[in-house]
Parts: structure tokens; sequence; C-alpha cells
């Protein structure tokens, strides 16, 4: 290795030195190489000492170690270009000297190999790419925790404007969710992860970055209907006029149908004739794995009177065409937002009285927000099945089948509406812990002295005393003997003053016979001494 400055002519022909320093080396062909180091000569011999090192791993086709790797990650564009142009850096590492824009468009193409569907490709390729060109990264040695931080942060905080749509003007709306932050970093540390299985890197700058916690910042909680809004809500699109080019008998059903099977609006509007079968016992609707969001071909049962409608429906339809004209997933809300409205405002002109009507636009019954900012849109109708069948008392492995979920907490946490209506209902299910009126103290068995019930002090006394001879002996003869021997309350008996402590009854002793006879129910039999009793009474 040679650590020089090169020399040429400037334009007075007087001889002159280059600003940086060249590291000249012989690289695993043998063949004398030049690469430009750095202004101070010390930098660039240790430049020169890790080329040799390089040199090294190639000539022997060993990997490079973890420090060598960084080191090489770290140089700049054209170094490395001029590395991989004679050979020195391996394919994996000739990949690090791409742009970001081209190891993006790399990675979109093999998760989209794997099975995902276009649309969940390109958004998860968009979210890297608007982190990455918010955060001014070029190459891959540029990406760092920390711009990335600062910028989910100002994602979070800065105000936005919308753009302008059809019908709507632009408005200004506040900075992103919590929830939209941890999309744009799981699809930067996903293709990250992706790098560093193809070799293109050597490690995960984003590994350390955490999501946030979504529940602290909801901005689109939705809700689940009741039984009487949607009776309501599928009455009033039975009798709607045509919106986005379904008519209400139809947007009827596709309520219903999504209400008993917890399709998506995506599956529904992937179902043709075809998915759908009629059986006589068993009527099922077929989701093809292509069209399924957790790619599996799912069969689900159907209601038979919901059977019998669809098949009303479907009767004039061709085998492979479109079972239902659902619009497109920025139009559904509003389809359902709009038959609600007019479900909310037939049930406002059912109001005999001005003071009724006032009660009811109070209420949030058939809102599209209720007071708590919850709002119902068309998953909001998959929210509802799931719901009425945790409130139908379906055992919760089976509501997760239904749902189509892996997670049960995802069922039961993300999907399932619990009321205060029905959490007090559940609470009128527990024991009654209020202690009646007739209950008084109970024995404390201190000092050998009992407490009195609060009321009829002077009743039950030899009751007492029977109770718990008849514990300690479990044959009836006996306990009928005992019984003869407790004090008999009669209505001579005086009552007792109320500041003489109360004597406690004597248990009656025990014969001789019933020393040798030991009480049954107790402990076993004691052979050996018939003069020994395994209970001491006294």
């Amino acid at each position: 290795m040679r650590v020089f400055r090169a020399t040429y002519k400037d334009r007075g022909g007087k001889r002159q030195e280059s600003e940086k320093w060249y590291v000249e080396f012989r690289d695993h062909l043998e063949r004398v190489k030049r690469l430009p180091a750095f202004t101070d000569k010390a930098q660039s011999e240790a430049f020169g000492r890790k080329v040799e090192r390089l040199v090294d791993c190639r000539s022997n086709n060993e990997p490079t170690d973890p420090e060598l790797s960084r080191w090489i990650e770290t140089l700049s564009q054209a170094t490395r270009e001029a590395m991989a142009r004679i050979g020195l850096l391996e394919a994996s590492r000739a990949a690090a000297i791409k742009r970001l824009t081209v190891h993006l468009d790399d990675f979109k193409a093999a998760i989209l190999a794997r099975g995902n569907t276009a649309k969940h490709v390109q958004m998860v390729h968009q979210r890297a790419r608007d982190l990455f060109d918010g955060c001014g990264f070029k190459q891959w040695s540029d990406v760092q925790s920390s711009a990335v931080l600062n910028w989910l942060a100002k994602l979070t905080t800065d105000a936005q404007v919308s753009k302008a749509t059809k019908g709507k003007s632009k408005r200004r709306i506040p900075g992103r969710s919590i929830q939209s932050r941890n999309f744009y970093l799981q699809a930067a540390k996903q293709f990250c992860r992706w790098m560093v299985s193809e070799r293109r890197a050597t490690s995960n700058p984003l590994e350390s970055l955490a999501r946030l916690n979504v529940a602290t910042d909801r901005r689109h909680e939705r809700r689940a209907l009741s039984v009487d809004e949607l009776r309501r809500l599928l009455s009033a699109a039975m009798g709607g006029p045509e919106r986005f080019s379904m008519s209400g008998s139809e947007r009827s059903l596709v309520y219903r149908l999504a209400v008993e099977s917890g399709l998506r609006a995506s599956e529904l509007r992937s179902l043709t004739r075809l998915s759908f079968r009629f059986g006589a016992k068993l009527a099922t609707v077929i989701v093809e794995a292509g069209n399924s969001k957790r790619r599996r071909r799912d069969e689900l049962p159907l209601r038979p009177d919901t059977a019998l409608e669809l098949q009303a429906h479907l009767s004039r339809k061709l085998p492979t065409a479109q079972a239902f004209a659902v619009p497109p997933s920025d139009s559904t809300a509003d389809m359902v937002r709009f038959d609600l409205a007019a479900a909310r405002a037939a049930w406002l002109a059912e109001a005999s009285t001005v003071e009724e009507r006032g009660e009811r636009e109070r209420s949030t019954f058939l809102a599209e927000r209720d007071d708590a900012g919850q709002v119902v849109d068309f998953h909001g109708l998959r929210h509802t099945f799931i719901t009425l069948l945790a409130r139908s008392g379906v055992h919760p492995s089976v509501m997760q089948a239904m749902a189509r979920h892996s997670d049960p907490r995802l069922t039961l946490g993300r999907y399932t509406h619990v009321e205060t209506a029905e959490q007090a209902e559940a609470l009128d299910l527990l024991p009654d812990l209020s202690a009646p009126e007739a209950m008084g103290a109970l024995a404390t068995g201190t000092d050998g002295q009992t407490v009195e019930p609060a009321t009829s002090r002077g009743e039950a006394k030899g009751a007492d005393t029977v109770l718990a001879v008849c514990l300690a002996f479990s044959d009836a003869k006996q306990c009928a003997e005992v019984q003869s021997h407790a004090p008999q309350e009669t209505e001579a008996t005086p009552h007792r003053k109320r500041n003489k402590p109360r004597e406690t009854a004597r248990i009656p002793a025990i014969t001789e016979a019933q020393m040798q006879v030991h009480p049954s129910g107790l402990e076993p039999l004691t052979f050996g001494s018939v003069d020994r009793c395994s209970i001491q009474l006294s």
C-alpha cells in the first residue's frame, strides 16, 4: 500500500499537488488500483489499511466482519461506486451504493411476490417512501433513527390542509393520529428488516424505535348499533331511493349480510353468484383467499331467512356476475350515513309531543356520532356483528372463528363493545351481600361467650346446643339422646338480665358406652385401648 498526493500542472504550467491523498494498492486480482482518500494523511493511511483488509476478505472469499461492514456503509457514494467498479465489493455490498428509491422499488416487488394485494403493497411502499423523502434520506447510510423520530413527531403535531374533493372545499385538519404515525414507522421498519434479510445491510437502524399507544389518541373510534337501530336502518334503506348506484332493497340486503356474517366491504364487493351455496340444510357464502384479508378461503354460514332473500336477489344474475354493486371504499361510509340519517329523521317524526321530540333530538339514537365521539360507518356493521355475538353469550373461541381473527384479544378487545346498561345488568347477577334483617352477629368464640342476635335474644337457646352436638355426632340416635338433655325454653323461663353475661350451655357428659364407640364421620376408629377417646369434649 502506498499513500501519496497526485501531481498535476495548472494553467500556468506550474506543477501542483492534489488536495486529497490517494491510496494505491493491489486488489484481489493482483491489479494495481488507486482510490481517493482524505485531505488528512493519517486518515488516508487508516483508510488504506481498511482497504487492505477488504482485499484480504475478497482474496480468501470470506465475509467481512461487522466492524468492516459498518465502515463500508459509512463511505461516500462515490467511493463505494469506485470499489464496486473494480470488484472490491461483493454483490451484497455493491447493492448498498444504490439510491434508496431503487431499494424501495425492489422492496415493493418482493412483498408483492409474497402474495399480498396490490393495494396493500402500494400503501406500504408509499408510506416508507414518504417517510424517507420527508427526512431527506437519499442513501442507505443516511437513515438515522433520530431523524425519523423528529419527522414522526412533526407528523402528529403539524396541521395539514386537506385536498379539495368533488363538492367539498379545502379544510385545515389537525396533525395525524398516533395510529397513522405507527403505520409510517411500521412500513419503514419493514423495509429495513428486508434490507438486512437480503444482505443489503448489516443492521437495522430503526430497530430501537417502538410504536406508541394508539389508545391515547383515538381519532376514529367505531361503535356498535343496537338491535332497534339496526331494524330501523334496514327499514330506511329498504324504502329509500337509489344511492351510489345501489337500490334501497340491495343496500338493505348488503347491510343485513354484513351484520350477520361480518364480511368487510371489500369482501362483499368481490362476491359473485358462484360465491353462494344454497343447500337443503345449510346455505353458505365463500370468500376466496385472494379477496380475504387473512389470505385464506373462508366459507361462512347464512341464516335461512337471509338465504331466501339472497336467492331471490341472485336469481336474475349470471354465475360470474357481481353479486352486489358495492361502491368504492371511500363512499361506503357516506352510503351508511345517508341511510342512518333517514332512519333518524323517521324516528324523530314519530314523536307525539313537543317534549318527546326534544328529548329524542338530544339523544344519540341513530346518530352518526354518539356522546363519546364514536362513529358509525360501514365497517361499524362488522363491529355490530361481533358485539351481538358477545351479547348472545357465544363462546369467545366461536366468536374468534366467526370473526376470522388470528388473535382473540382483537375480537374481545377491539370489536366487542359493552354498554353501561349491560354492565349494570351484569352486576345484578352477583350475589346480594347485604345482611338480612333477621341475621345477627355470629359467635366469636372469645372467652367462651356468644353474642346474641340483634333480634329475638331469648329465642333458640336450646337449639344452639342441639345443633352443636348434632354436628359432632352424626348418629341420629345419639342426637336424639343429646337433645333430650338440652335445656328447653318454656314460657315460664325468665329472660336473663342484659348486664349479666349469658351462660353457655353445657354438653352432657359422655357415657362409658359412648367412650367405646367413637363418633362416625370425623376420623377413623382408634383401636387399642378402650379407655382412650380421640375426641375430647368438656
